[in-house]
Parts: C-alpha cells; structure tokens; sequence
C-alpha cells in the first residue's frame, strides 16, 4: 500500500471515531445525569464533555487528513 493510501485510511477512521465519540458525547449530554449536574453546577459532566471534544478534535483531524492527501 501506498504511503498516500495509507494516510487516506488513516484519516477515514479518524473521522469515523470522531463521529461516533460526537455521538456517544451528545447522547451523555442530554442524558439524566448531565442534567442534574447542569442543575446544580450549570456545567454538564466531565464525561459529556470530554466525549465532545474528543470527537470533535477526531473530526478535524481526519477532515484535515482528508483533505490534506488530496494534493
């Protein structure tokens, strides 16, 4: 395999573990517990939180992957 097809397959995974870790992350957002926790602290939890970021940074990364082994 090519190092450019390799690249390619490495920013796809990326981008799908990004989408699936945005997903869990939306999910544990509006869950019951990140509910109360927003009651009281006016933050969702740790774990929401986190599971967005992360997803989002995967996201990025494999758009920027993506579009950078095009050229």
């Amino acid at each position: 395999m090519s190092a450019v097809r390799m690249n390619r397959l490495g920013s796809l995974v990326l981008l799908i573990i990004g989408v699936a870790l945005l997903a869990y992350g939306w999910d544990a957002y509006r869950s019951v517990s990140s509910g109360v926790s927003r009651l009281f602290t006016g933050a969702p939890t740790d774990r929401a939180m986190g599971l967005l970021i992360g997803g989002g940074v995967a996201v990025a990364a494999g758009l920027g992957g993506l579009s950078r082994s095009r050229d």
